[in-house]
């Protein structure tokens, strides 16, 4: 009886295993996927950009600051981006550079009432703002799943496997930007 029970438990033991290495490899390829689909929307983004920019090109010609700040940001971020999960606060900064140059963009934008009341301009206006929506919820999907895999490597007695498993951890997709933390401010008054 005592040789069943040894071997009952080296079967135990390897089943469990087995289960924590296969449970850490699914969840590095669900962060890796789940970054994925961010590239997937910023590249969306990244494709509409110069769509944009033709757009408003020929009415902004004393605004050419602006245009290339967006362009030189666009061209940033599309050398950092290809989702490698060891990558991300690289991307994350590129994007966030991105970010800013845009709005900047679309402020002006905003200052040019023909421009503004350009059909094309507004559908641009309309897809973009529908994939930073989708950025967004991408980012939050990434951030749970690399927070889930990163848990994992690091409870006991999942950690022992992590390493025969390539866990790394994964970075978050953070804000560093203040301005970006920052509440905006919003004033009712009727003015």
């Amino acid at each position: 009886m005592g040789p069943i029970i040894v071997i009952i438990a080296i079967v135990a033991v390897a089943f469990w295993l087995v289960g924590a290495y296969n449970g850490l490899i699914a969840l590095k390829f669900q962060t890796q996927n789940a970054l994925k689909q961010i590239d997937v929307q910023l590249k969306r983004r990244h494709d509409l950009i110069p769509n944009l920019l033709e757009a408003v090109k020929g009415a902004m010609q004393f605004e050419k600051q602006t245009l290339q700040a967006v362009v030189e940001a666009r061209n940033q971020a599309l050398k950092v981006s290809g989702g490698d999960i060891q990558n991300v606060a690289r991307m994350a900064a590129a994007e966030q550079q991105l970010t800013g140059a845009l709005g900047k963009l679309l402020a002006v934008v905003e200052a040019y009432p023909d421009l503004k009341a350009t059909n094309n301009i507004g559908q641009l206006q309309e897809e973009l703002t529908s994939t930073e929506n989708k950025i967004g919820f991408a980012r939050q999907l990434y951030n749970d799943t690399a927070t889930q895999y990163n848990t994992r490597q690091h409870q006991f007695p999942t950690s022992l496997v992590a390493g025969l498993a390539g866990a790394m951890p994964a970075e978050l997709w953070e804000i560093t930007d203040d301005a970006e933390k920052a509440v905006p401010k919003v004033d009712l008054g009727m003015k």
